[in-house]
């Protein structure tokens, strides 16, 4: 018989309105045993404590405080943590993993509109879409400006993938669906075999810049791979090239990538940015070879629902005592967003 492990979610409070509505509570009260406080953004407070005391399961998202050592004092019972939403690092430490607790994630949910996203921005970056549009405002007496921004195909082009993560090798599971472009991967982490088998093409980074029509970054951010786009690789490019960024802003030299877009007409497709946003002066802002958007492409709306009924499929096989579908280790949070 199924167990109803005692459960208390842990998040921000408008995260928790945005990612349980009436149907996923329902499904976590058939799932699970909840009391009051059913949700928690602290983990301090006398009432929050005495629940820490019961509970078995912490639900998390968004706006979780750090578990460490005192809120691990605190709940003697616990035995796994379900994140409804993709990185852990921020509420996950060592003293999580040398308790022996379950963590899982729900970043294969959160890596779905990450990766639609990016596609949109590969398919526009062909042809330049977004730069063109940007131009029409400037150019209204004919169109003789799209000269201006090199090759205008879909075809026979090469797309370099930075980082072969969830986001990375859905990208390169739609290019190789819709048969677009021949398909780059720059990971060291990643057995080769893995990326042949999504039909891509393992290789360096300096060997791959030179290639690349678009260079798009899906690698964590990691002291390592801070600034792994200087101005040594945004020169490597060829002209044309498009770089699309919905990884981590820090991956990126920002004062190079401005030099880049400004002086070497640079394209750019920038979700993500650092700092974030740029600050009012910064000139990529003013550039039509350079799109930025808000930090759009993960989740929002109705997909975070996505990653919420990906934590309680987990919490129902946690329940059922199945294994977890989506498992974060020590080892794997080294190399991991």
């Amino acid at each position: 018989m199924t167990r109803r492990p005692e459960t208390l979610l842990v998040m921000a409070g408008d995260t928790m309105r945005l990612q349980f509505g009436d149907a996923e509570l329902a499904r976590l009260r058939a799932t699970a045993r909840l009391a009051e406080p059913l949700c928690t953004d602290e983990l301090a407070s006398a009432a929050v404590r005495a629940r820490l005391a019961e509970v078995e399961v912490l639900l998390t998202s968004w706006g979780c405080p750090p578990l460490d050592a005192a809120v691990l004092r605190a709940a003697p019972k616990l035995r796994a943590v379900l994140h409804a939403a993709g990185s852990v690092r921020d509420h996950v430490g060592d003293a999580v993993f040398d308790r022996g607790l379950l963590v899982t994630t729900a970043a294969d949910a959160n890596a779905e509109p990450v990766a639609q996203y990016t596609l949109g921005a590969v398919l526009w970056a062909f042809k330049k879409v977004p730069f063109l549009a940007a131009d029409a405002r400037t150019f209204r007496d004919d169109w003789r400006y799209r000269e201006s921004r090199g090759e205008l195909s879909g075809r026979d082009r090469t797309v370099v993938l930075v980082g072969f993560s969830r986001v990375g090798r859905r990208v390169a599971e739609l290019i190789g669906l819709l048969e677009l472009a021949r398909v780059l991967v720059v990971d060291p982490v990643v057995d080769p075999v893995l990326i042949r088998a999504a039909g891509a093409e393992p290789i360096g980074l300096a060997e791959a810049l030179p290639q690349a029509d678009v260079l798009s970054l899906h690698a964590p951010s990691l002291p390592e791979t801070r600034r792994l786009i200087g101005a040594a690789e945004l020169a490597a490019l060829p002209p044309g090239a498009v770089l699309v960024n919905t990884a981590r802003g820090a991956l990126v030299d920002t004062t190079a990538l401005e030099h880049a877009c400004v002086t070497a007409g640079l394209h750019a497709v920038l979700d993500v940015t650092e700092p974030e946003p740029l600050p009012a002066g910064s000139p990529l802002y003013d550039l039509p070879n350079v799109l930025l958007t808000p930090h759009v492409a993960g989740s929002l709306g109705s997909e975070t629902r996505r990653m919420s009924a990906a934590a309680i499929e987990e919490l129902e096989r946690y329940a059922a005592g199945l294994p977890p579908l989506a498992p974060v280790t020590r080892q794997a949070l080294a190399v991991q967003a």
